[in-house]
């Protein structure tokens, strides 16, 4: 019987901590800590950092952990990277589930940038209302650009925010294409600014802007380490029970 070590906090995660529990599978969930109010799971939890590769490679020897899935957002490069090193340097099964990153469709108008920094030097220019749906790490960099009028959707109620001149909408996903119409027109966006995520849980704002025929300034994927890649919960099921 597998041991099996989720790195979490994506909605391909929860998905794969409900069928693991379902099927009896023993299995921890790991959150990064990045909320305040991290969703329940079926299956225990621990919440925070490893301590980089080594501290991770510590964590799957000191708890027996047989596999490891790292279920992460497509933007969490540096947790990607420590698996890859915790697992080689522990032989330990990797495998990722990932999501299939989001493809211009007719009608949409953007435009790719590499990076965070890439976004912030595309938003030199004259004053716009912009909606900036990057996560709250990266919300300093911006404060660069302060013509701006920036629309921020955040999990959790933030104690400041490093823009003066911002609205904050907390919530918390799947997002619809109606409400985030709604919330664009409320705002008078004119512009979106967004990683390319994928999946269907953020999607709605691209489907938004479309219909509202705004401009999307798209951050690209990083570059992530070679690692066997999987779609499907039920392609990881598959994994863990022939490795």
């Amino acid at each position: 019987m597998p041991n099996l070590l989720i790195l979490g906090g994506t909605t391909e995660a929860n998905a794969l901590a409900k069928s693991v529990a379902e099927q009896g599978i023993p299995a921890t969930y790991s959150y990064a800590g990045r909320v305040d109010t991290p969703r329940p799971q079926p299956i225990p939890t621990r919440v925070g950092g490893f301590g980089g590769a080594e501290g991770l490679a510590r964590y799957v020897r000191d708890h027996g952990i047989s596999h490891v899935v790292d279920a992460t957002h497509p933007f969490a490069a540096q947790m990607s990277g420590n698996a890859v090193e915790a697992c080689a340097a522990t032989a330990t099964s990797l495998a990722a589930l990932t999501r299939p990153a989001w493809v211009a469709q007719e009608g949409d108008n953007w435009q790719h940038v590499p990076d965070i920094d890439g976004a912030v030097d595309a938003l030199s220019g004259p004053a716009r209302r912009v909606f900036l749906a990057v996560g709250r790490l990266h919300l300093q960099d911006f404060a660069v650009q302060p013509q701006h009028r920036y629309l921020l959707r955040l999990v959790d109620e933030p104690e400041s925010v490093p823009l003066l001149n911002c609205d904050v909408v907390v919530s918390r996903g799947p997002f619809n294409f109606d409400e985030d119409r709604a919330l664009m027109e409320r705002h008078g966006t004119q512009l979106i600014v967004s990683k390319n995520a994928g999946g269907t849980g953020a999607r709605a704002k691209l489907d938004a802007a479309r219909a509202l025929g705004l401009p999307v300034l798209m951050i690209d994927r990083p570059v992530l380490p070679q690692r066997t890649e999987l779609a499907k919960v039920e392609q990881v099921l598959d994994w863990l029970a022939h490795t």
